[in-house]
């Protein structure tokens, strides 16, 4: 049973949340609040799994409220889903820095409120379809371009060509070999190669010079849509760094 706890200082919407919800069988509304303040005390006393919390409330907001939960460790296993009417990009941005599990708007199809609810209970984040969509465009303007590692533009066409031979796995000889040069050549072309771009530098037996794929330190992050919009993207759990898969790498961070 996903044990659901209400914030609104409308208590006619929290009347029709609660009669949307309790409509299932395997959803219960625990309790009800008024404002911020009085959600923050309900959830120490309830711990439900899931909170929806409005945003604009007398006394303490939801978005106080959210960080007051998400600072709690008794209250770690609760999750908060911010329902608002108001989807401007500083509230977004300032739920999810605040600890949400998610932000969905007070026009949301009713199947869809359930299906967030069931989603967040389960340990996942879920967002609106168009709040998605503007937090990829403000992580996409944040990224930084890749740029190659400093020296690689110092290398002779020569020596880039040693250096993808290196990466391939060849010896010194085989390099000599396939080049048609002397071995003491080709240990000058890889000494110089190595040396222009620094410790380390050596590629992988999967790298290549003409089409470069530099490392990033995180993987793309995942999440769940609601809505006509369907999950393209899968889902993200909240608080967990994803892992880049095995053999790919990815210049974004989440």
């Amino acid at each position: 049973m996903i044990r659901v706890l209400l914030a609104d200082d409308q208590a006619l919407v929290r009347a029709g949340f609660r009669a949307l919800l309790e409509a299932q069988q395997d959803i219960q509304v625990v309790g009800e609040a008024g404002d911020g303040g009085q959600a923050v005390r309900l959830a120490r006393e309830f711990t439900p799994d899931v909170a929806l919390m409005d945003i604009r409330m007398p006394s303490t907001d939801g978005l106080a409220a959210t960080r007051q939960i998400a600072a709690n460790g008794q209250l770690a296993s609760v999750r908060v889903v911010i329902l608002t009417t108001f989807e401007l990009d500083e509230y977004v941005f300032e739920a999810i820095r605040s600890g949400a599990s998610g932000f969905l708007v007070k026009d949301t199809e009713p199947d869809e409120l359930v299906q967030a609810v069931r989603v967040v209970a389960g340990g996942d984040a879920l967002l609106s379809p168009s709040v998605t969509r503007r937090l990829i465009a403000e992580f996409a303007a944040q990224v930084p371009q890749p740029r190659a590692p400093a020296g690689l533009h110092e290398l002779t066409n020569r020596e880039q060509e040693v250096l993808a031979l290196v990466g391939s796995g060849l010896s010194n000889h085989e390099i000599a070999t396939r080049l048609y040069v002397s071995p003491a050549t080709a240990k000058t072309h890889v000494s110089r190669a190595m040396s222009s771009c620094g410790p380390g530098a050596a590629p992988s037996s999967s790298s290549s010079l003409t089409n470069p794929a530099w490392s990033g330190r995180a993987g793309a992050a995942n999440v769940t849509l609601v809505g006509r919009q369907e999950s393209a993207l899968g889902t993200l759990r909240p608080g967990r760094r994803p892992r880049p898969q095995a053999g790919r790498t990815s210049t974004s961070s989440w």
